[in-house]
């Protein structure tokens, strides 16, 4: 299939856009780990300064898909920053990382809906932990918990403050009508 100059200058200009958001939150998300330790739970998950914010604006400006491809990408650079990542189980990897930060791309599907986009992609990333916590994350549980309620208020415990943090910055990038700036 032969693109026009036009859609290649598009698609090349989408993907250093791409580089320099996942590239913000990655940086947002290790400073956050790192200067902020007591926010990182012991087996993974960290509050963070609004480090997905960058990858639901992303999502939101350019779509579901591109969304989607930019939360892979953070979610394999995320896995290779150093005390990332704790491995139970190879398939872990594939839930924890790549899966669960590219569902935050699913905010692309409601641009002109952001406390829905941004709800919709933590929901999207919340089901991909929670599946990996039932599943490989079950030996960690607190005493007396069985493994789905614990996955449950595991990742409720980060995932809802990382949510609140979100979904206000969004909110006032919208207001400000920041999302098509240079589109």
């Amino acid at each position: 299939m032969n693109k026009t100059i036009a859609e290649r200058t598009r698609e090349t200009r989408i993907l250093a856009e791409l580089s320099v958001f996942v590239a913000i939150a990655a940086v947002l998300h290790f400073l956050s780990r790192e200067l902020l330790p007591f926010l990182h739970l012991p087996e993974g998950g960290t509050i963070t300064v609004g480090s997905m914010v960058p990858l639901l604006w992303f999502a939101m400006r350019r779509g579901t898909r591109w969304g989607v491809e930019a939360g892979i990408v953070f979610g394999l650079v995320d896995l290779a920053l150093p005390n990332s990542f704790f491995i139970s189980n190879p398939f872990e990897i594939l839930l924890d990382y790549p899966m669960a930060f590219g569902a935050l791309g699913l905010a692309g599907a409601f641009r002109t809906r952001p406390l829905i986009a941004v709800a919709v992609g933590f929901a999207g990333r919340f089901v991909f932990h929670f599946i990996s916590g039932v599943v490989f994350f079950y030996t960690y549980a607190w005493p007396g918990w069985a493994p789905v309620p614990y996955s449950l208020a595991y990742n409720a415990t980060y995932l809802i403050p990382e949510f609140i943090i979100s979904a206000v910055i969004i909110y006032a990038v919208a207001l400000r009508r920041l999302l098509d700036i240079y589109l």
